[in-house]
């Protein structure tokens, strides 16, 4: 009985940590696809606190093919941008300045660092991400590290946890171009999901 009753509990754990799956339409996701015009590439995105400068969030870009956002336990949501277990397609400037806008607030900032990769590291990263599955909260860092770390010219980076820690390595990466983008939006930003795009400032 008593086995019986450890392994109920255990099965119950697992389910509460389990992530929701999420998975868009064939038909929706052809319609969103976005090829953007620029070089194939690798972005880390990370959302740091103005206060603390402790790390909240990581995110990949990748342009290959085609453009996606890596959006691992996130919470932004757009019907330009339908999501397959945290991989979003449909990343056009405007979709992208929209999931800029929305993490970009009075008391965090985003930090964009991108490095130029081979169209087939690009399409490697692209498979990666779909392949992963859903990712559960708390864990954003942890696994775009472990996907990075795969890539050929990103073996070094560092396996982690932390979002800064992850961003402090990838800044050390030959060719790294930055932008960081802040905002005084409020904290409660749920009103940018789906709403008009403004423009970022960005440094």
């Amino acid at each position: 009985m008593r086995r019986l009753v450890a392994s109920l509990v255990l099965l119950l754990a697992l389910a509460a940590c389990a992530a929701e799956p999420v998975w868009a339409p064939d038909d929706a996701v052809a319609r969103a696809r976005y090829a953007f015009p620029g070089p194939a590439s690798i972005t880390l995105i990370t959302v740091v606190n103005n206060r603390s400068g402790s790390g909240g969030h990581s995110a990949l870009l990748i342009n290959g093919a085609q453009r996606v956002v890596f959006d691992p336990a996130g919470t932004w949501v757009s019907s330009l941008a339908p999501e397959r277990n945290d991989v979003h397609f449909g990343m056009s400037p405007a979709v992208l300045d929209n999931y800029l806008d929305y993490h970009t607030r009075i008391t965090w900032h985003t930090v964009e660092q991108t490095v130029v990769v081979p169209q087939e590291v690009a399409a490697q990263a692209i498979l990666l991400v779909e392949r992963n599955g859903a990712v559960r909260k708390a864990m954003c860092a942890d696994t775009v590290s472990a996907i990075l770390t795969r890539l050929p010219g990103f073996e070094h980076l560092p396996k982690t946890w932390f979002p800064v820690k992850l961003m402090q390595g990838f800044a050390a990466l030959p060719g790294v171009k930055t932008r960081i983008y802040y905002d005084t939006d409020p904290d409660l930003n749920t009103t940018k999901l789906d709403a008009p795009v403004k423009a970022q400032k960005a440094l």
